[in-house]
């Protein structure tokens, strides 16, 4: 008996050890490269470290935060976002269930007619003639019922952890999922706020063409008065038509583009069309920001693409294990109890009480080319897992690089334009002055007022970058949305 018993046990280790020897590895977590130090071309002094910023402290702007409230209760694709975000924790929970036995509890009621020349039906019949038996005993040979009511359990015992590692996969995935939803976030209230600023800008573009338009009006005047007198001729009369007409025709098309742009935030924010309210300053650059000593690898893994890329990842790893332990043998326990009778009369007696264990132990073999297959394609998804990953750390680094160098450059070209436009504001009094006296004519008079509008579009056209610029910042420091 004991030779029998040893026989198994041996048996059965041979068949663990051939089994093993087919099992292929699972490539190993690989880490990305080492982050380089920041290099921005200016130093600016620093005061401190940088401990991350918030969105209600980054934005300011009442208005455009209330934006920020619609996006997240109306935003359809935000929804949907939120939505996956549930089926994946859905999917957590069943995984988490995978792990523990089944329980089922009913009641099976069944019948069979079985021919005098089956073993069956030769069986009973020769039951029913036992002076063992009694009458509740007696088979029903025409027709026989059969009644079960129990409970019946099966259990999958986790051995070499390809369930654990489902668990873990979903786990992984519902994490990542959560960060997708968060990249999603910033993604929309960075589109927001540039939509937002883009309304901004366009009205103080619409101010600067209607200031230049009323002073050329002016001027206008000044030209008429003097055509009338002789002192110029028709051509500066139509020249100045000509020149009011274009400022005329820019203020009605930059109309346009506000209600394009005031279209696209009641889209995003899911309502119908409306009048966006809004304030009339664009976002200037946060120099408490720059000032810190920003730890690198600290703000690149705090990023939502980053980190859902990490738990993507992780998740595909555990994919992996668990596509490698699927070649191991499947060891399976199960069991019934429960009260089963060939009669409704006797189903609820005490002798009727039944029940059965049994456990199982299979082993892969002509699957075998199958799991392969799944193995492999398990351990490329690992790869470009891990490819997207580094992709996304490169992304992030050379994005937070870029904006922080564009956001020192921006201050002084604004400093320039800035001072540009005050030299040509008191050009414009010089010209009128110089044209009135007769030391100048109004070709001069036109280009200094033609060289005040450009400028002072110019300088909006860098307020509205540098604005745009310092959204980007917001993202690429992995901005606090909660």
């Amino acid at each position: 008996m004991k030779r029998n018993k040893l026989k198994v046990v041996f048996l059965s280790m041979a068949v663990l050890l051939l089994t093993s020897c087919a099992v292929p590895n699972v490539t190993s977590l690989r880490k990305t490269k080492e982050l380089p130090e920041l290099k921005v071309s200016e130093k600016i002094s620093v005061t401190g470290d940088f401990t991350g910023i918030d969105l209600n402290t980054y934005f300011t702007d009442q208005n455009l935060l209330n934006l920020f409230d619609q996006v997240k209760q109306a935003n359809p694709d935000f929804k949907i976002a939120q939505q996956r975000v549930e089926m994946a924790n859905s999917f957590l929970k069943r995984s988490k269930t995978e792990l523990l036995p089944s329980l089922d509890v009913g009641a099976v009621v069944s019948g069979d007619r079985y021919g005098k020349y089956t073993m069956e039906g030769v069986g009973n019949y020769d039951t029913n003639l036992s002076s063992n038996i009694t009458e509740q005993q007696k088979i029903n040979t025409d027709f026989t019922p059969n009644y079960w009511m129990g409970a019946r359990s099966s259990w999958e015992i986790d051995a070499w952890g390809k369930l654990k590692n489902i668990k873990l996969s979903a786990q992984n995935k519902f994490l990542a999922s959560k960060e997708g939803l968060k990249l999603l976030q910033i993604d929309l209230f960075t589109d927001i706020a540039n939509l937002y600023y883009d309304l901004i800008a366009l009205d103080k573009r619409l101010k600067i063409y209607q200031d230049n338009y009323n002073l050329q009006r002016r001027a206008f005047e000044i030209i008429k008065a003097q055509r009338e007198v002789g002192k110029v001729t028709e051509l500066a009369v139509q020249q100045f038509k000509a020149q009011n007409n274009n400022w005329l025709a820019e203020i009605e098309h930059i109309k346009v583009e506000i209600v394009t742009v005031q279209q696209a935030i009641a889209t995003l924010t899911g309502v119908y069309g409306n009048e966006i309210e809004r304030g009339s300053i664009l976002l200037s650059t946060n120099f408490e920001i720059l000032n810190k000593n920003i730890n690198v690898d600290a703000v690149i893994h705090s990023r939502p693409d980053v980190v859902s890329n990490y738990y993507s990842l992780l998740a595909s790893h555990a994919d992996a294990k668990a596509a490698r332990a699927a070649f191991y043998p499947k060891i399976d326990l199960n069991a019934t109890f429960g009260l089963n009778s060939f009669s409704a009369e006797t189903l609820f007696k005490p002798a009727s009480l039944a029940g059965q264990l049994l456990g199982g132990l299979m082993v892969p073999v002509f699957n075998k080319g199958q799991l392969k297959y799944k193995f492999n394609i398990a351990n490329s998804e690992q790869e470009i897992a891990f490819l997207n990953y580094q992709k996304s750390v490169t992304t992030a680094f050379n994005e937070l690089q870029s904006i922080l160098k564009q956001t020192k450059i921006f201050h002084r070209v604004l400093d320039l334009k800035e001072e540009e436009v005050r030299f040509l504001d008191k050009g414009i009094e010089v010209s009128n002055d110089l044209y009135i006296t007769g030391y100048a004519n109004y070709f001069e008079l036109i280009n200094a007022q033609k060289s005040k509008l450009q400028a002072e579009l110019d300088l909006i056209k860098f307020q509205h970058e540098n604005t745009r610029n310092n959204v980007l910042l917001f993202k690429a420091l992995g901005g606090n949305i909660l």
